[in-house]
């Protein structure tokens, strides 16, 4: 009996001896604070784009609701009750961003996430929507398009995409305090996007028209669809618009350029008609279009 008691001590002993020393290396930038980063093996690009400032931001646009936007779900234990209007929220609290593990997956309302598109996910306002984001440090402000749902942890307010946050210059740290505001799309103006004008190849050019201006005669019209860091994105858009019943589409241009994959569909001889075809992407694929004149 002695002899039994002594060899489970000694076996007791070696397997401390073997698993005393283990350690576990923590993810980079793996927080379980409340100010935290991004999760887990979630993070950037190995090579991001270098003109990540001059992404614009998201369009509101009057859009209808998911179906299932209002419907009360449970996650990580909690349960949450989406808004049906995002009219009036406003809100401060701690906003962080996810990158390129959820690049290329689907969000919550079925599209396809882009880390390198002005987009969010929250816990409870209506998808899709449009909020102001502002970093409360240095003030600098984004527009964002509300798509998924998160962040579930933290209590935290916003999950924003890996551009946005950039813009915020929340990457580095990983989180920030910012403020949230809702956006109606019905009476929402554009501001001047002066920054923005670097965004495009240096062989094209932004026009900006009035109603009462005449159609354009100077150059030929395109409609940029999207720019990408990824260039399977950006094939996979060329394979979705091709697959469109538009009649006036016609060669679709798939060009790098300052680090993104722009898709361009063109040419058009007038605003007009490139104007045409770019609403009727946007009313499909829920997109962002940009007319374009080379």
């Amino acid at each position: 009996m002695k002899k039994t008691y002594f060899l489970i001590i000694v076996c007791c002993l070696t397997l401390i001896a073997c698993g005393g020393n283990r350690s576990v290396k923590p993810s980079k930038k793996t927080s379980t604070s409340n100010n935290g980063g991004y999760y887990g093996s979630d993070g950037p690009p190995a090579k991001p784009p270098s003109n990540l400032d001059k992404i614009p931001n998201a369009t509101p646009k009057v859009e209808a609701l998911y179906k299932y936007s209002s419907k009360p779900y449970v996650a990580l234990g909690e349960k949450y009750i989406p808004l049906k209007t995002a009219k009036g929220y406003k809100r401060r609290g701690v906003a962080s961003w996810y990158g390129k593990m959820f690049h290329g997956k689907k969000t919550a309302i079925g599209e396809t996430y882009d880390m390198y598109s002005m987009t969010a996910a929250h816990t409870i306002l209506p998808l899709p929507s449009y909020v102001k984001v502002t970093n409360i440090k240095n003030g600098r402000s984004v527009v964002v398009r509300v798509n998924d749902r998160g962040p579930f942890k933290h209590k935290r307010e916003i999950d924003l995409s890996y551009v946005a946050a950039h813009q915020l210059r929340l990457i580095e740290k990983g989180s920030g305090m910012v403020e949230v505001e809702a956006i109606d799309p019905k009476h929402y103006i554009t501001p001047p996007q002066a920054g923005l004008k670097d965004a495009f190849p240096k062989s094209v050019t932004t026009v900006t028209t009035t109603p009462n201006t005449k159609q354009l005669t100077t150059g030929q019209h395109y409609v940029q669809a999207g720019a990408f860091g990824n260039e399977n994105n950006a094939i996979a858009l060329q394979n979705r618009i091709n697959g469109l019943d538009i009649e006036d589409i016609s060669k679709i241009n798939r060009m790098y350029n300052d680090d993104l994959y722009r898709l361009t569909v063109g040419p058009y001889q007038t605003r007009q008609a490139a104007e045409k075809t770019a609403q009727q992407i946007r009313n499909i694929l829920n997109t962002s279009t940009i007319i374009l004149i080379k």
